[in-house]
């Protein structure tokens, strides 16, 4: 699972991540530290012309170009990785339209052993640079309002690090992996699967934050505060 997360890096983070042109980035992109379904993400997708990603703006909640309407996209946040070549939702975004979408962390919730209250843990690397989650972007355009373009988070089974917050996890891709999750061709897309493994467990360290971070209206670098000096 994963429903939110934060972006908060450096354009010269970003292309120590991707290899893109910066003057492609779609203007000045402030720090989120609470993003949430159905808000705007930062997103990569192939450009064939030059073989560098391309930075897009895609909703949150993918539309599946045949959807009658756009309800469906919040229910359509994450993908589940073994099976995104079956479901109708995701397999035809899967053969031609994959994304990579940046991130520095994300949230997952931990029922608290005492009181039973779920806590928020703030997830990220221990260098706090931005690493690269595996995404599926669609466009739509049923209502005449011109194109919809929606993206979704591709999950795997957590890591031994991370199952104590959740059976699952996004799927990260390495940067030497980018090209080849962005550019393998349509006609074979099974070379993709050896991407789906969960990250060594040393890759991502987490800590317990305030639970203000449930309101996707609270939007601060506060957020991702340990609990303990909040």
């Amino acid at each position: 699972m994963c429903g939110r997360f934060t972006l908060a890096s450096q354009v010269s983070d970003l292309r120590d991540l991707i290899n893109f042109a910066p003057e492609t980035m779609p203007g000045e992109l402030p720090w989120r530290f609470n993003i949430a379904p159905t808000q705007p993400v930062l997103a990569f997708r192939s450009d064939m012309n030059s073989l560098n990603p391309v930075p897009a703006l895609f909703q949150w909640g993918l539309v599946p170009f045949w959807a009658k309407d756009i309800t469906i996209g919040p229910k359509l946040i994450n993908a589940r990785s073994e099976t995104v070549n079956e479901k109708p939702s995701f397999r035809a975004a899967f053969k031609y339209r994959r994304c990579i979408i940046p991130v520095d962390g994300f949230y997952e919730w931990r029922k608290a052993s005492d009181t039973g209250k779920k806590i928020p843990w703030w997830i990220h690397r221990p260098d706090r640079k931005p690493f690269a989650l595996a995404g599926l972007w669609e466009s739509w355009d049923k209502d005449g309002t011109g194109p919809l373009e929606t993206c979704t988070i591709l999950t795997t089974h957590a890591n031994a690090f991370l199952e104590m917050l959740h059976e699952r996890m996004p799927v990260i891709i390495e940067p030497e992996n980018i090209q080849k999750w962005l550019y393998t061709s349509s006609a074979d897309t099974w070379p993709l699967y050896s991407l789906f493994n969960p990250v060594p467990d040393d890759f991502l360290k987490a800590w317990p934050v305030s639970t203000r971070v449930n309101s996707p209206l609270v939007d601060d670098p506060e957020l991702i505060t340990p609990l303990a000096e909040a």
